[in-house]
């Protein structure tokens, strides 16, 4: 008998392919794999393309070849900001995604980067198991997601000029922010913004269409912002901007699965936390050494320099999130609850 196959109603659907039993054809199912990172090996690489290697092979090993995937980096498959779309109609299988990137569909996505509200690694991924994480999820899941792995970032600041450190240093400059909320809080500090995928931020500055790029360490390190840049500020010790950017998968496509399959599924997500936390702490150890071998200004934050931009953020930012819907003042309150 068949094992049931999910099926995807679109040309990127990937193809069954028949596995030999016991005499008996198995359709295995293959998932696709979309990321705007760029790629590498399961051993070497960004580690958010290494996390997406590691769950395709782990997930392939406990199913016994049952389920496979295959993994496009670059955004080769989708482009970059159709990616969430794509999952929500069930067109694309699995993407790890930066939430706030789904800002224009679902606004209430951008509590993923909301300056400010998360200080700490620790803070972030408490998330999950609070009631901010569950109404999350389940928002979510009505919206046709399912959270597989959380994965937070700290960010940093890179620059072709002046260093970025306090909110008055970006008066005048055009800077990327990376959410509709970060830009918010860069305007009221007298910037400029601009709003494009962290795999565009290179061709920006080196064109000078941007003077700074604000985005996770890993980012600034995966997509040689160095070779652009005179100055860097380093998340490493403490930090205002701390992204959300999970390994995502499309629910009509997961709920098409064998319950066991679904078990295995999450059972891998959750495991590949504790990877993606430390693949993102060692990044934000290991960019400025890239970029003082490159020659950049480092600066790092402290905490009153954090707390300068909290303060324009909590007068900004989050009250016009606050104030999209009644799910977006919910996801504000309970974030602001979960301790640092």
């Amino acid at each position: 008998m068949l094992t049931r196959r999910h099926v995807i109603a679109s040309a990127i659907a990937a193809p069954a392919i028949l596995r030999l039993g016991t005499g008996t054809a198995q359709a295995a199912t293959v998932l696709k794999i979309s990321h705007q990172f760029p790629g590498g090996t399961v051993d070497k690489g960004d580690f958010r393309d290494r996390l997406c290697r590691m769950f395709a092979t782990e997930v392939a090993k406990r199913s016994g070849g049952d389920i496979s995937a295959e993994i496009y980096p670059n955004s080769s498959l989708i482009k970059t900001n159709a990616q969430f779309s794509a999952m929500r109609k069930g067109a694309l299988d699995i993407s790890l995604y930066p939430m706030p990137y789904a800002g224009g569909e679902l606004p209430e996505t951008n509590i993923g980067l909301m300056p400010g509200l998360v200080a700490t690694y620790d803070q972030g991924l408490r998330w999950k198991k609070e009631p901010v994480g569950k109404a999350l999820t389940d928002f979510l899941a009505d919206k046709g997601i399912i959270l597989l792995t959380w994965v937070w970032q700290a960010g940093g600041v890179a620059s072709r000029s002046r260093p970025i450190v306090a909110p008055e240093d970006c008066k005048g400059l055009k800077v990327r922010g990376g959410s509709r909320e970060m830009d918010m809080v860069l305007q009221t500090a007298g910037a400029a913004v601009l709003s494009v995928p962290s795999n565009e931020i290179y061709a920006a500055m080196q064109t000078g269409a941007c003077d700074a790029g604000i985005t996770s360490s890993t980012s600034l390190i995966s997509f040689r912002l160095e070779e652009v840049s005179k100055s860097l500020t380093s998340g490493a010790g403490a930090s205002y901007w701390f992204m959300l950017e999970p390994l995502m998968m499309s629910k009509s496509v997961f709920e098409a699965l064998p319950k066991k399959h679904q078990d295995i599924i999450l059972a891998v997500g959750t495991e590949l936390e504790a990877f993606g936390k430390k693949g993102a702490q060692d990044d934000d150890a290991e960019v400025a050494k890239v970029y003082e071998k490159a020659g950049a200004k480092v600066s790092p934050l402290d905490i009153t320099t954090v707390n300068k931009w909290r303060d324009i953020a909590r007068d900004t930012a989050w009250k016009d999130y606050g104030a999209k819907t009644a799910t977006a003042a919910n996801l504000l309150k309970l974030a602001s609850a979960v301790s640092v």
